[in-house]
């Protein structure tokens, strides 16, 4: 089906094709589109969320084939938003006094409607939500919002309370500049920590190498997400490099508010954890590299073991461990990998390095395979 969510593009698409036979037509105001109704062909069509001039026009649509998801009020969100967030978005109406943000009312609305038992009408709004995320997340990574082909996605994990002066963060932020200059597309899980490493190394690839020292400099000053100008080092940052290269976030509203990172370009926020976690490996299909982390960046160790074990997606992918402690002697979890892949195709994907250009050459030296069940014939 053809998705339309932009006034202009509706326009121009009835003035070639004079119908609107399997389309998607996504939160616009048809009160702005200045066409002859009476002559579009509407069978299959759909209408998300979109305004109506009147009740009249809505019937006569359904009359002629149209099927109508109406706009549903009071809530701080859209359900059938067209494109992922941005970064400013979610942050319009933050101040260091008071947090006013668009992220924060949307969280406060999730906490106030029942987070773990939100009332059926609350429920499919947030379902639809995520479902428009998981759209919008598919036009980014398919090439058709920003230009260009296919995205490269490497996914980088790792702890959230981590230090903006620890000396993994640095790593993480050297790992992911340098992933991004050799083209791949970095993502993260959003929020602080190591997160928020990974999306400031993306968004510096196109800045001189000192400026990282610069960076950390400045943003070491508030180290831990809740200490007072966490937000405004990170602006400083952004005001001394304002056009960075992109990335995406992929953080959550159910574990608390958690402030998405400043970093990154695309932001898909889910209300479902799980189809947040789960979506977030799917979608590395070039690797993913684990940073310290503690028991969340454990599950989707073994998640993405599992995805790479069964060949969930089809195909199995890079697994690369950054913290020779960490992820050895530690918590033993290197070993019980690689214990758990033998006879495994996944087993030649697996790395442990304390050194970012080794863990940058063991992605680019390890590209994604098509997955063989175990006995299947070369």
């Amino acid at each position: 089906m053809r998705e339309i969510h932009e006034i202009d593009g509706l326009v121009g698409f009835l003035k070639r094709e004079s119908h609107l036979i399997d389309c998607v037509v996504q939160g616009l105001d048809l009160g702005e589109v200045e066409v002859d109704w009476s002559s579009i062909k509407l069978a299959g069509s759909v209408f998300l969320g979109c305004r109506f001039p009147s009740l009249a026009f809505q019937e006569r649509l359904r009359e002629g084939g149209a099927l109508i998801f109406p706009r549903l009020p009071r809530i701080p969100y859209n359900p059938y938003r067209p494109s992922l967030y941005t970064r400013d978005e979610l942050m319009e109406g933050w101040s260091e006094e008071k947090d006013g943000s668009l992220d924060f009312r949307i969280y406060e609305h999730f906490v106030a409607c029942g987070r773990h038992k939100p009332n059926i009408l609350e429920s499919l709004c947030q379902r639809l939500h995520d479902h428009a995320i998981d759209d919008g997340l598919a036009d980014l990574l398919e090439g058709r919002v920003d230009g260009g082909s296919e995205k490269q996605v490497v996914a980088i994990m790792g702890g959230h309370g981590t230090s903006r002066a620890d000396l993994y963060y640095r790593k993480v932020v050297e790992i992911a500049r340098d992933l991004t200059r050799r083209g791949y597309f970095v993502a993260s899980g959003g929020g602080p920590g190591i997160m928020e490493a990974s999306n400031l190394g993306a968004w510096l690839s196109n800045a001189p190498d000192d400026f990282i020292d610069r960076a950390l400099d400045e943003l070491g000053k508030a180290p831990v997400y809740s200490d007072p100008g966490f937000h405004a080092t990170a602006a400083r940052v952004r005001e001394w490099h304002p056009h960075g290269a992109a990335s995406l976030a992929i953080p959550t509203w159910f574990y608390g508010h958690e402030p998405s990172n400043q970093f990154s370009t695309y932001v898909a926020k889910y209300f479902s954890n799980g189809l947040r976690e789960d979506g977030l490996l799917a979608i590395a299909k070039y690797g993913v590299v684990y940073a310290p982390g503690s028991a969340g960046t454990t599950q989707e160790v073994f998640m993405d073991a599992a995805q790479n074990h069964y060949g969930t997606f089809d195909f199995v992918s890079p697994m690369i461990f950054l913290g020779k402690d960490r992820y050895g002697p530690e918590t033993g979890i290197f070993e019980t990998l690689q214990k758990l892949a033998e006879g495994r195709q996944y087993q030649a994907m697996l790395g442990l390095s304390d050194d970012p250009d080794e863990v940058v050459r063991l992605i680019s030296s390890h590209h994604p395979e098509p997955f063989k069940s175990p006995g299947a014939s070369s």
